[in-house]
């Protein structure tokens, strides 16, 4: 059975999911199409999906307000990303991407050996269903603009912004 509890944020409230093994959602809860990730989970997992209590659900709100206060640059609470080999080889790049930068789909796709990838290496972030653990937010466009982030591109500014101050870099202001 998959278990979902809300979590609130700075920057609104989240849905966090997680199975016996780990997390396997955290999405904004105001996001587009949230049902269908939670129909698609289910059907994942072959199981249902009910409001509880999960003991990986302690781990992540200790780090998730550690990364919201500054403190905590790098997540290692146990995450289940069921998806294609694909996907996730991608995901788990997304996690190679040090705090406080950022890299285009192209350099994603490049440091997975595949530059012509750039717009597969696109979709499978869209796929990502454990926002900010697995910071696709950290991919921005070729020219350096902001694109593509389930949780809205003020948000996305916004992680961005928050991880450059506590790295010790500029906030870049020019983003949109």
């Amino acid at each position: 059975m998959i278990k979902i509890t809300k979590i609130k944020t700075p920057l609104g409230e989240m849905i966090a999911g997680a199975t016996k093994d780990g997390i396997c959602l955290l999405e904004f809860s105001d996001r587009e199409n949230l049902s269908a990730e939670y129909e698609e989970l289910a059907k994942l997992f072959n199981t249902t999906i009910k409001t509880g209590f999960n003991l990986h659900f302690w781990a992540l709100r200790r780090q998730l307000k550690e990364y919201f206060r500054g403190k905590r640059k790098i997540f290692n609470v146990r995450l289940v990303t069921p998806g294609t080999d694909f996907q996730r080889t991608v995901w788990k790049e997304l996690r190679n991407i040090p705090f406080g930068e950022t890299i285009s789909y192209q350099e994603q796709a490049a440091a997975l050996n595949n530059i012509s990838a750039a717009r597969a290496v696109a979709q499978a972030n869209a796929s990502n269903r454990i926002a900010i653990v697995i910071p696709c937010h950290r991919v921005i466009g070729a020219d350096r603009a902001l694109v593509g982030y389930g949780g809205g591109l003020a948000r996305k500014k916004w992680l961005l912004d928050h991880e450059r101050k506590y790295s010790g870099k500029a906030v870049e202001l020019d983003l949109f």
